[in-house]
């Protein structure tokens, strides 16, 4: 039976249970992926094909955001040792943005980089044909050049989804700089002053 009165510290301490296996949770955020490895192929191109991309995209955000969620709520109730919760901060952020960058990068190369993005670059054609057999790489390319806001002058969106998807990955990027900074921030206007 739940108990629904459940006193708030009881769920925070319930979360903070959470943070020691988000390392090997958040890979996990990959696993729909091996879905789509299965089933695009059985389903050609078409409507489902982009609502499919489209219901991934709205994943990856849900997700994403609850993982920044957990990480402030960790950076807040945590008051110990200020250098390793730093660290433990630092490894967490950079594996959540490793697994979006990941997550992006699989994401283009499955849906078809070459159908979703536009080669804009110089000597075209000759860059084209090279690059053909690596749509892993490219999409890993376009996926590093989005999340870091760097823009993509040689690569443009063909469809709207693959605008939304240059939307979306721009934006979490964008966020999760911002969000890791003033993580920093608190964490060091926060830190205990230390005795001469």
């Amino acid at each position: 039976m739940i108990n629904w009165g459940t006193p708030a510290r009881h769920v925070a301490k319930a979360r903070l249970g959470l943070i020691p296996i988000l390392p090997f949770v958040i890979p996990l955020t990959l696993a729909p992926l091996l879905v789509a490895w299965w089933w695009l192929p059985l389903m050609g191109m078409g409507h489902d094909r982009e609502n499919l991309l489209f219901s991934y995209l709205m994943y990856i955000v849900i997700v994403r955001f609850m993982l920044l969620d957990l990480m402030l709520f960790y950076v807040s109730s945590k008051r110990s040792s200020i250098h390793f919760d730093l660290l433990h901060i630092v490894f967490l952020y950079l594996e959540i943005t490793a697994v979006t960058l990941l997550f992006f990068a699989l994401l283009y190369h499955l849906f078809g980089v070459f159908q979703m993005f536009d080669y804009n670059g110089m000597g075209m054609a000759k860059h084209l044909l090279a690059m053909q057999g690596h749509s892993f790489r490219v999409a890993l390319y376009i996926s590093v050049e989005l999340f870091t806001t760097l823009g993509l002058g040689d690569w443009v969106p063909r469809t709207l989804n693959a605008m939304l998807a240059v939307s979306i990955e721009a934006l979490l990027g964008f966020v999760q700089g911002g969000v890791f900074f003033a993580v920093l921030i608190y964490a060091h206007q926060n830190k205990p002053a230390q005795s001469g």
